[in-house]
């Protein structure tokens, strides 16, 4: 599955993976589309095997802030797995109707534990039998800390379950803070623990800005955060879970020649490769934003080196005897944007002359001869006239392989470009 690497319709922003069992849960935010603020007032949960992360399912909704309008989905049962199906569902809170930002899900002694972010409200912990969910409330945090950085709403949290079975939860906007919780319940602050600026306050691009994502990998614990400067997922390590965390570098930056927004995701190891989840702008809006990931590696030293952002998802290389999705493009330079045409159809607009269209990466193979092959793009010039240059690894002429004319009536333009073999990135420039 390429990148994004939902179906069409889905937007997950904020993801957190996590592995259970012999699958891959996103946990994430629910954009909504022509929506002028983020999220929704209901969590989604997806998952794939780990054995195929490219084939995911939807295990609906988990969690809500608001009754389900219009939905005869039912009232929960004290068994968090059953629903009647006579009544509409109730909201899973009853101290809020705001939406819900960010969670995350722990498993602890055999229980899902779903920590959710209710705006301008108290956050709440819920739990479940099964990782999927639906998730039953348990209680709104509970706690005596006198100068709470962010009075208890505890934003975006990111939970970690250590080896011994401690329990420790990370949030905070523009100041990070941390806190142990107790094991038995997984919703009480243990006294004297919380501890604000766990990233240290800073100057420069990496300041900690939101977004805490806590994992250990080996003996040292992770926070992947989003920085102050840019559309960046940055981490920073310790040699404990209660930190001091130091600043290491930048992940990804998902607005390296593409339309910027906030970050917010965190890295997952499945089946033996490491990945980076994060999301991506569309619809020309911060607030429309759908769900990425990257291959990672993580050196010996900890370090872990940046990854420049691909169409790629989990997929190694395009297939470019296939079809190509518009929506699958990672570079977007001069106005041009990703736009929802309908439930299914994700399409490139705003291409105006000097408009750059990039994927990455194709696998073309070896075995060709002759000096030419066919390249094939479906347009919709809406009464205007122009050429699309096909470029490979850049966009300077001398990375021309072809042109392509369209007119204001064209659907589907073909043309041919010069043979090509080998792994590349392939470019589209507009021009008029």
């Amino acid at each position: 599955m390429a990148n994004p690497y939902l179906p069409s319709w889905e937007y997950v922003p904020d993801g957190e993976p996590r592995v259970f069992g012999d699958r891959v849960y996103v946990y994430g935010s629910h954009d909504r589309v022509d929506c002028d603020s983020f999220c929704d007032f209901k969590l989604k949960v997806w998952s794939a095997p780990v054995s195929n992360p490219g084939q995911w399912v939807c295990h609906g909704d988990a969690f809500r802030s608001m009754p389900a309008k219009g939905e005869n989905w039912g009232k929960k049962k004290e068994d968090s797995s059953v629903h009647d199906t006579g009544e509409m569902r109730l909201a899973d809170v009853d101290w809020s109707d705001h939406e819900l930002y960010a969670p995350d899900v722990v498993e602890k002694d055999g229980k899902y534990y779903l920590y959710a972010y209710v705006v301008n409200a108290k956050g709440c912990v819920a739990v479940s039998n099964r990782p999927e969910g639906p998730f039953q409330l348990i209680s709104r945090y509970k706690y005596d800390i006198p100068d709470h950085y962010d009075k208890g709403t505890f934003i975006d949290p990111g939970v970690l379950v250590d080896d011994d079975g401690r329990a420790y939860i990370y949030c905070g906007f523009e100041r990070s803070y941390m806190c142990e919780i107790n094991g038995e319940n997984m919703y009480e602050v243990l006294d004297g623990t919380y501890q604000l600026d766990v990233i240290p306050m800073g100057e420069g691009e990496h300041h900690f800005f939101e977004a805490c994502s806590p994992r250990k990998v080996g003996d040292t614990y992770y926070l992947i955060y989003s920085p102050k400067v840019g559309s960046r997922l940055a981490y920073a390590t310790s040699d404990s879970p209660t930190g001091p965390f130091a600043y290491r570098g930048v992940i990804v930056d998902n607005g390296v020649d593409y339309p910027g927004g906030n970050n917010h995701g965190s890295i997952c190891e499945i089946g033996g490769q490491w990945y980076i989840f994060y999301h991506r702008m569309t619809n020309g809006t911060c607030m429309s934003r759908r769900g990425c990931v990257e291959r990672i590696e993580i050196l010996p030293d900890g370090t872990i080196p940046q990854v420049e952002m691909t169409s790629l998802g989990f997929e190694e290389s395009l297939n470019p005897y296939e079809i190509t999705l518009a929506d699958s493009a990672c570079v977007l330079k001069g106005g041009a944007i990703i736009t929802e045409l309908d439930a299914f159809a994700r399409i490139i607009t705003n291409v105006i002359k000097g408009c750059v269209m990039g994927w990455k990466y194709f696998d073309f193979g070896e075995d060709y001869t002759g000096d030419a092959m066919c390249f094939m793009a479906k347009v919709m010039p809406r009464g205007c006239h122009g050429t699309l240059h096909v470029c490979i690894d850049g966009t300077e002429s001398e990375h021309r392989i072809g042109s392509l004319e369209f007119q204001r009536n064209s659907s589907v333009i073909t043309g041919k470009v010069s043979l090509v073999t080998g792994r590349h990135a392939v470019y589209l420039v507009a021009e008029d």
